[in-house]
């Protein structure tokens, strides 16, 4: 079984909430962790923390939609550490509101987040680790990626894809010692939903017709900060993953999401969507 001690592995959107999480669990663990954010204050207090003699914990900034900051990250990495043992794809944000009214530039920049951002960074460090014959991809999606909800089409649709892509991936790279798996977080108690709010501010105050049903969703959010994970729930998935040697293909949690998810596949789609419709 592989262990954490030494490996070098790569966490994006570390400067807050499951990718801090997960950072701090995996340096626990003995891993040469690089963090990656735009947040440049954030990441730095976050390495000097972590390890302050700065031999096993790198902090990069950047964004990570932009190639140069990615290829960056990579270069960084192999510099410092010398080799790459493990990517965790965490960075990605949320876009509320009803397809109609968004925006497609919106649209089309959460995908090139949550999903075309994901690709580019794992093309990135796949040859060295095919070429080694082994590596490991945690890609983190979500419940919602399985089951969406009425306003949220956008972010959870880009969490679909992420189903799609893991799997696929998962075939390919099976051939060369490369494991990939997906995480899918229930609903967790970070800065996601503010930061969601806050990039939908626009769509969501000009929601027009759509406006009387923004009330039940909201409802529904404060419902499930009754039950809410926290980050260290999802950051002990991820340190799952990378420590088997056969990962399962998909982890869920905390516990609310397997029930979730359970319901999925027992209930007809009429019954299942009459529990997640919004309600006036």
């Amino acid at each position: 079984m592989p262990q954490l001690a030494g490996q070098v592995i790569i966490v994006t959107g570390a400067s807050a909430g499951i990718g801090e999480a997960t950072a701090r669990r995996l340096v626990r663990g003995g891993a040469k962790v690089v963090i990656a954010a735009r947040r440049p204050d954030r990441l730095e207090t976050l390495a000097r923390e972590l390890d302050p003699s700065g031999a096993n914990v790198l902090a990069v900034a950047g964004d990570v939609t932009s190639d140069a900051d990615r290829r960056k990250l990579v270069a960084a990495t192999l510099h410092k550490f010398g080799r790459i043992d493990g990517l965790v794809n965490n960075a990605g944000y949320g876009t509320r509101g009803p397809v109609e009214i968004a925006p497609i530039e919106v649209i089309r920049k959460n995908y090139e987040t949550n999903v075309f951002s994901l690709i580019a960074l794992t093309q990135l460090v796949l040859p060295a680790m095919r070429e080694r014959g082994t590596g490991c991809i945690v890609n983190i999606g979500s419940v919602a990626g399985r089951i969406a909800r009425p306003l949220s089409s956008i972010y959870d649709s880009t969490k679909h894809a992420l189903e799609a892509l893991t799997d696929g991936l998962r075939g390919e790279l099976k051939p060369f010692g490369v494991r990939v798996s997906l995480i899918r977080p229930g609903f967790i108690l970070t800065e996601f939903v503010d930061a969601a709010n806050a990039a939908s501010t626009e769509v969501i105050g000009n929601a027009g017709p759509y406006a009387p049903y923004l009330g039940g969703f909201r409802v529904g959010y404060d419902k499930l900060r009754r039950i809410a994970g926290t980050p260290d729930d999802i950051a002990r998935l991820v340190e799952r993953a990378l420590t088997s040697d056969n990962p399962a293909p998909r982890y869920s949690g905390p516990f609310h999401a397997k029930v979730f998810l359970f319901l999925k596949w027992l209930l007809p789609d009429r019954a299942l969507a009459f529990i997640v419709r919004l309600r006036k």
